[in-house]
């Protein structure tokens, strides 16, 4: 399993362009009459501003779904191929493709159903409180969220391996033959990615304090009436739980720039003293940044639709943030990632012995090669015989 997600450079291009036939087919199935369209009026969480398909019909959508479907995988191969010629055109496609799939279309939905999985996982087993169906938790319409933000994940992949093959660099780590950027080395990823950190773990504290109020009766940022609600109901206690979620997260936030991100610490005791793998820490937050820009862009957009009374701030305005807090997580996950890359093995570089090397290389490339002067080199009365000898003091 660790050697084929190592070689996504390879399949990256194949599934995404698997994964754009199969939601083609499912357009082309809703053009035809088929069930199950899950956008617009459809959609039984439907509400103005929830989703940017929020006006979608099955009529207009499911075939456009159905065409760019058709040329997502067709594209998806060339670029599996590295086909050269329309570079531009491919890798545009590819990098709208995987923001549009994992940013503009998934709502925070997503993040709500992330947040709540490890109780949903329990309410597998133990049923859902007051006899709620599992089917009303979890429909149809937040399973296709998550279907689309894999789409675009893939796309994001596809795209990168792509980009770097047909610049020339290392598939795998993206290094090329040139030094390495002065912002991209491990002592300027830790100084910028340490801000990056403070602020992707600061944002979501003022949201856990206000869950936090609400669990000890303190009716903060809502009103009393509200508050009354949420007491009677029992939802103050699912706040709690998110909130908890929320400050673990914060935790982990700051693992990006502790000793113990890196090595396990004591506590972990069947793992302790050894190395922790970076793509722990840099696959789950980079897919936590972008499930968390586009919950913060939909809080944006229910804002611009909804006329929500200040004095229940704490259920709406922490939230705005949230696109900053995604922002920052993913600047932190790349200086994380880019401080603990070490070297590269399928290129080599990036080594002790490349960090000495490289920029003696880079010249030896650029460099114009010295034009040589062929001098007589016998000794008199004998016969001459041309060698080529350096100049500039060089060693023949």
């Amino acid at each position: 399993m660790r050697k084929f997600m190592a070689s996504w450079p390879r399949w990256a291009g194949y599934a995404a362009a698997a994964w754009s036939l199969g939601y083609g087919v499912l357009g082309l199935f809703w053009a035809l009459g088929g069930s199950g369209f899950p956008f617009g009026r459809t959609d039984p969480d439907w509400e103005p501003g929830l989703s940017v398909l929020g006006a979608a019909t099955p009529e207009v959508a499911a075939p456009l779904i159905a065409v760019l479907g058709a040329l997502g995988s067709v594209a998806g191969l060339a670029i599996a191929r590295g086909v050269r010629r329309g570079r531009p055109l491919l890798l545009g496609f590819a990098w709208v493709a995987a923001a549009g799939l994992t940013v503009v279309v998934p709502d925070n939905r997503v993040l709500m159903l992330v947040a709540y999985a490890p109780l949903l996982a329990v309410f597998v087993f133990t049923g859902v409180p007051g006899g709620q169906p599992m089917a009303e938790l979890v429909p149809w319409s937040r399973v296709n969220l998550f279907i689309v933000l894999a789409g675009g994940l893939l796309w994001a992949l596809a795209a990168l391996a792509y980009q770097r093959r047909t610049a020339g660099r290392c598939v795998a780590c993206g290094r090329g033959g040139h030094r390495t950027a002065r912002w991209a080395t491990p002592a300027a990823a830790r100084r910028w990615g340490l801000w990056a950190v403070v602020v992707a773990a600061a944002i979501p504290a003022v949201y856990d304090a206000s869950r936090f109020a609400w669990a000890a009766g303190i009716p903060l940022g809502i009103t009393e009436e509200f508050w009354r609600w949420l007491d009677e109901s029992g939802l103050r206690w699912a706040g709690l739980f998110l909130s908890l979620m929320g400050l673990g997260g914060a935790i982990l936030t700051l693992g990006l720039v502790q000793r113990w991100g890196e090595v396990y610490p004591r506590w972990i005791w069947f793992r302790a003293g050894r190395p922790v793998p970076p793509m722990l820490a840099v696959v789950p937050a980079s897919i936590v940044s972008v499930i968390v820009l586009s919950g913060g862009l939909t809080f944006w957009r229910l804002r611009m639709v909804h006329d929500y009374a200040w004095d229940m701030w704490a259920t709406w305005a922490p939230s705005l943030v949230w696109p900053v807090w995604g922002v920052a997580l993913a600047v932190a996950t790349l200086a994380y990632h880019l401080r603990r890359r070490g070297a590269c093995r399928s290129c080599g570089r990036g080594g002790p012995a490349d960090a000495h090397s490289g920029p003696q290389e880079a010249r030896l490339v650029e460099a114009p090669e010295e034009p040589q002067e062929v001098r007589p080199v016998n000794a008199p009365g004998e016969p001459q015989e041309a060698r080529p000898v350096a100049v500039h003091g060089e060693q023949p």
